[in-house]
Formats: structure tokens, sequence, C-alpha cells
């Protein structure tokens, strides 16, 4: 039986942003005795630790293994070779099969994988394995008909009866098929700033929107890809990369039909394409790999630039299974391999901020626009006394009017996707509620009718004749989405052409890029969107920008609200003017005196992070402390509320292996604010403190203790370092 090694992680506290340095492992192949080997294998399974096993044939650290594990059969990754395994060796299970179609996982992989494990408080296994392209981690892909040559070996034969072999893919140089534009002053100043980076460095590039940061990337890129080393490129959002990916060829491409210099891997890709993109970056033949967050985890042989495009955005946040940050992640990743690292960001987080602040990273910033064309105006228009127009003041749909006359395109942002974000009854006050989450359900039309939708659980409904409770069929839409928005301006301006793009719009594959490359030909008069249209696109006949429903944001629980939002505003206005003087941007609300609000309209990032620094340090919030999360779930609150009770009352049955207890502070359990999601009710624990490694060194003890406590209590329960949103 697999043995499981609970000690086998040490139990150290690293912080993304500052120098720590990874155990040592041993990738060598040693016997542990004649004709026997031993192997520490790390398994994609909720459980602490590591898994022992017997080998017939010798096995490396970094390789993978098909092993058993109860009735089923698991890939796993080999983690170290002891010379004695933990229990007696007639115990233990034998190795299935060792993996050879890949070379063992580099020393520098298992290490971020390590930290990762250690930071976030995840199994080892559930860090390395899902961080692997989906068929190099199913047993399915090496068994049966599919065993001949597993998926690499079938990944080339494939590559090569469409005469494009990998190995021919490696471009012997850099070359450029279109000339890259003269930088100014302020863009080559970073780009020097970058160069002058010795081994491992952060430097932060703040710039204005429309200020050119990724001519600052590409040069910076073009300068490492010149030395024979790859560039690492995250983006936060899948539809970002499209523009980037064709900018990215036309710079640095080789010749006619030699791509291979650029890999792109998200999750939007099949597996196979998933894979190849993987295989490129991990041999060495793509240069280049561009990608949203789960790019991070992939081996690079010749790391020598790490860029985090947006570094602000919440989308390098995962929210499920192991939830790292990757601009964190990033950041550790270059100290360990001696890479820089570049944060851009017209708006960056107040945590990248402050260690600029702090002098912890180098600072540039691209004060002006690239093409000298002055920021856009931003006009609040006060909506307390005026009569809208479905959402619209007269100032706005004249504005949109004057726009459109001069043959402009004009943005609509709202961040709200759907029709309308609830039905309702006017006669008896019935609402339209998921009835199995805490949440109403928003109402969504399509071409062949309308249904209602739950945006948590994902639950479908027909839309009802009449209300359930007093049988009024005289049921109103409240509120607007981008739906209805759409409708809307259908009317208003029958002229004009209007497209719409959010989750709903752009489901399908490639949707996504072929609306926004309507907008970008001209074939777009009206846009209406939602945060996928506020960040990374550069419109180049954009004149205005209207922004609906900002205020929804400002009175939020989270404290982090006032900056996700002058974030979002600040991409948004950002879009409008970018290639022609004249630029404006018009913002509804019904609190123009809000601080967020006046330091948009001076286009003043720095006065609204001294602002929020100041708040944040008084009371005592992240940057200035650090924090964690325990979710815990459970069909009854009841009984998820008395898990967190126990959870918390845990340091004190054995104070001795808390021993930074009195340096973290344990909040009461409280019910989320959407407290039942498919019919599953939630509760969450804060956990906090003024000092990061007691923090780490607390929740390695108490994560421990908190698996035997979830097991007897029977409640699902995740625990997130560094919580984005509380």
């Amino acid at each position: 039986m697999a043995t499981v090694v609970v000690s086998a992680l040490p139990d150290t506290s690293m912080h993304p942003d500052i120098s720590a340095q990874p155990g040592t492992q041993d990738t060598g192949v040693e016997s542990a005795s004649q004709g026997s080997y031993y192997a520490r294998v790390a398994l994609d399974v909720p459980l602490p630790g590591l898994f022992d096993y017997r080998s017939k044939t010798a096995t490396a650290v970094g390789q993978r293994v098909i092993v058993p594990f109860g009735q089923r059969k698991l890939i796993g990754m080999v983690v170290a070779l002891p010379e004695t395994p933990a229990v007696a060796p007639e115990q233990l299970r034998e190795v299935i099969a060792v993996l050879d179609d890949l070379p063992p996982m580099p020393p520098t992989w298992l290490a971020l994988m390590e930290f990762a494990s250690r930071y976030y408080q995840r199994p080892l296994g559930e860090v390395m394995m899902p961080a692997l392209p989906p068929p190099l981690r199913k047993t399915s892909a090496y068994t049966g008909k599919l065993a001949a040559g597993g998926p690499v070996k079938r990944l080339e034969r494939r590559l090569a009866r469409r005469r494009l072999k990998p190995e021919d893919s490696a471009p012997s140089g850099v070359a450029g098929s279109v000339e890259a534009p003269t930088l100014n002053a302020e863009q080559r100043a970073a780009v020097e700033r970058i160069a002058a980076v010795q081994g491992h460095g952060v430097v932060l590039v703040r710039g204005v929107t429309g200020s050119g940061k990724t001519e600052v990337y590409l040069h910076a890129a073009r300068q490492v890809l010149e030395r024979g080393l790859q560039v690492l490129f995250l983006v936060p959002e899948i539809n970002l990369t499209p523009q980037l990916e064709q900018a990215l060829r036309k710079r640095f491409a080789r010749g006619e039909g030699e791509h291979d210099s650029l890999a792109v891997l998200h999750s939007g890709l099949s597996d196979g394409e998933r894979l190849q993109a993987w295989l490129q970056a991990f041999n060495g033949k793509a240069r280049m790999l561009l990608g949203t967050r789960l790019a991070i985890t992939t081996p690079l042989p010749r790391l020598g630039l790490i860029i985090v495009d947006e570094e602000h955005d919440a989308s390098y946040k995962q929210q499920d299974g192991l939830r790292y940050s990757a601009r964190d992640l990033a950041v550790w990743r270059g100290h360990n391999q001696g890479v820089p690292v570049v944060l851009g960001s017209a708006t960056p987080s107040l945590e990248s901020w402050n260690h600029a602040r702090q002098g912890r990273y180098a600072c540039v910033t691209l004060a002006h626009r690239a093409r000298e064309v002055a920021l856009p105006t931003v006009r609040m228009v006060d909506t307390r006394r005026l009569r809208l127009e479905q959402g619209f003041s007269p100032h706005l749909l004249d504005a949109m009017q004057e726009r459109l006359t001069a043959g402009e395109q004009v943005l609509v942002f709202i961040n709200r996707r759907g029709y309308a974000p609830v039905l309702n009854c006017s006669s008896c006050g019935w609402v339209s509620q998921c009835p199995r989450c805490t949440a109403y359900t928003v109402l969504h039309r399509r071409v062949r009718g309308a249904h209602l939708q739950c945006h948590h659980c994902g639950g479908q409904a027909p839309v009802p004749r009449a209300c359930p409770t007093c049988g009024d069929q005289d049921l109103k839409p409240m509120g607007r989405g981008t739906q209805r928005i759409e409708e809307f301006l259908g009317e208003w301006f029958p002229e004009a052409r209007i497209a719409r793009i959010d989750a709903d719009s752009t489901r399908l594959k490639g949707s996504a890029e072929r609306l926004f490359s309507q907008v970008h030909q001209g074939e777009v008069d009206i846009l209406v969107g939602t945060q996928m249209v506020a960040k990374g696109h550069d419109f180049a006949n954009l004149g205005l920008v209207g922004v609906l429903n900002a205020d929804s944001m400002l009175f939020a629980q989270d404290f982090r609200a006032p900056e996700r939002l002058f974030a979002q505003l600040m991409q948004v206005a950002g879009r409008a003017g970018r290639h022609r003087a004249g630029g404006e941007v018009i913002l509804q609300t019904d609190y123009p005196e809000q601080p967020v609000y006046r330091a948009l309209q001076r286009h003043d990032y720095e006065g609204f992070a001294r602002y929020a620094l100041e708040e944040r340090e008084s009371l005592g919030l992240p940057p200035f402390a650090y924090q964690a999360l325990l979710v815990a779930e459970s069909r009854e609150l009841a009984q998820a509320l008395q898990f967190l009770e126990t959870a918390r009352s845990l340091p004190e049955g054995s104070p001795q292996a808390y021993p930074t207890q009195g340096q973290v502070m344990l909040y009461d359990p409280v019910p989320l604010r959407v407290v039942r999601v498919a019919n599953v009710e939630r509760a969450q624990l804060l956990v906090e403190s003024h000092s990061r490694p007691a923090l780490q060194h607390f929740l390695a003890q108490w994560s421990h203790d908190l698996f035997q406590a979830g097991r007897d209590a029977r409640v699902r329960y995740s625990l997130e370092v560094d919580p984005f949103e509380i």
C-alpha cells in the first residue's frame, strides 16, 4: 500500500516578492538495494504528503510514473529517491510504468512547484500534476490503443504528416518582418532600465493608457532573444492574446510558415494544441511563450525575461484548486532563476506600487501617450436630477450622436451582462430568485426566446408566463444589462452598426477574435461591452466612451472595491482618443464628489494610490497586513459555521504547535455574502497577521490540523492565501 510521507516537504515560509532559496533536489538515480529501487511520488489527490513506491527499474527525480492508488491507476511525479522507504519495503506497491517520453522535469520547475505548494498550503501533487497539459497526466493516454509512444510521439507523428516537423521549426536567430517604430525618450529610458537589470530584478512600468508599454516590452524582448534566451509574456485574459500574438509574429517572424518561434498557451486551447505549445516551450524551440496565468508554470530551459502585462488584473489570481497569483509566482520565479521581471500597468496594484515606493522594485513612468495625443477628457454627469432614457442621460446620447455624425466609434461600458439583473412583479413584489442560490436570476434574451439564468450556479429556467405568487402577467425587467442596452441603442440609433462583446456573445471559440476584428476594421459604430473591452485593445477610431452603472461598485463590502473600480475606469477611459485628439469619457454617477471619480478626472493614479494606501495603513489592511481565508461548504450553514468554530479553536488545543499564534488574528466565522450556491451553504473565517513569516508558520501547522478536522466534520473547505476578494 502507498505510504503517506507527511514530513517530505520542509515547513518554511517564503514571500513571492523577496529573496528565497529553494531546497536542493537530488536529480540523479540511486539504487536503494540490489535490484530494488524506491521512488517518492507526488499524486494529484486531496491528501497531504507524498507516497512511496517500489520500482523494478531506476527512476529520476522529475520523471513521471504510473502507479496504483487504491483501485485506480494514476500518473504521478517522482520527487525524491529515498535509500530506504518510510515503511517496510514488502508493504510497498510497485510502480506500474516509468514514462520516458519526456526528459525529467528540470530542477528550476521542481523548485517553483515546491514553493507554490508550501506558500499556498496545498499538497505537492495537487500543484505539480495540474500544471502539466492534460495528455501528460491522463493514464488513458498511455494505455490501450493509445499506448504506442504516448501523446508526445503521437503529436510528433501528426506534425510530421502535416510537414511541420518540430525539429525543423527552431529559429537560428531573430529577424523582424516589420520595422520597429522609433521610441520616444520615456520609452527608451524604460527599455534601458530593464536592460540594466543584472540577474534578478523587478521593474514596474507604470504607463498611462496609450503610452506604448507594449513597444517597451517588445524592445526589451528583442534584446533578450538576440542573446539566445526565451521570453515569457503573460496577459490576464484569453481575448487579449490574438492581437498581441499578431504583433509578435509580425515583429519576430523568421519567414513564410515558420512561426514556431512563438507559442501561445491558455485554457481555451484543445488538449492537443495545449500539449504542442507546452512542448515547444519545454524543449526550447519556442523562443517566446505568450499565455494567460497558467503559462507561469511552464518549464522554459533558457528563460531570460518575464513580462506581466496589466499586472494589477484580478484574472491573474486563480479562484479554484491551487489559488495562486501568477504575478507573484512570476516574481518568485524570476528571483529563483536570476531573471528580470517586468510588471506593467496604467494602474499598478497597491501591493506593487507599495513595493516600488519602498525601493524593492525599480519603477519607470511613461507619463505621456506615444502618439503625442492628449489623454481623453473625463466629464461627470450628475444623474440625481436627470430623467434617463433606459439608463442614458441626454448629455451622453447627444455626445454619442455627435461622434457618430463625425464618423467616430463609441464604446458604451456596462459591467453587467444579460438583459436585466432581475425580473419583477409590480403587484406583489415577487422577484426572480434562483431556487438553488441566495441570488437573483438574470433575464437573458436570445433569438429563440428568453430565459432566466443564475450567474452563480449556471442554472436556467424558462421565463414564467405569470407571477408565481399572485398570477399577475405583467412581469417587468428591472435594471439593465448589455443585451438591453444593445436593444435600446438599436432603436435610438437605427442607422448605427452595433456590436456587443461580453461572455455571452463570445462563448464560441474564435467569436471574440472575430468581433474585435470587426471593431478594428471599422465595421462597428457602437460597441457595447463589459470588462472584456476595457483593457489592452487599441481602437484607432474610438472617440467617446460612455460609462453606465459605475456606482454599483462604490459601496461594495470588499475593501479592494475602490481600487478595482478606479483601475477599471482608468482602463476603459484609456480606449478613447488613442490615435487622434479630442477623446472624451462621460461617466454617469449619483456621487460625482467621490475621491475615486475625482482622481479619474485628473488621470491621477499617484494621488489615488496615496489616498488608498493611507486609508489601508490606518485600518491595518493589505499591503500592510497579510491574510488567509478559510471557506467551508456544507448542506447546512450551521454545519459549516461549526467547522469554522472548531478550526478557530484548534490552536488553543495545542499552543506549543503554534509558536506564532500570538502574532495571528483569527476573526469570527461569518456566512458569505452569497450564502448558498447550488444548494451548498458557505461560510468564511479570516486569518490575519502583520508578519508574513508568522502567518506562514501558523498556516503550515493549521492546514495539517484542518485536514483531520475536515474529515471528521464532513465538510468541504478551502484555504486561500492572499485572498483577492473577501
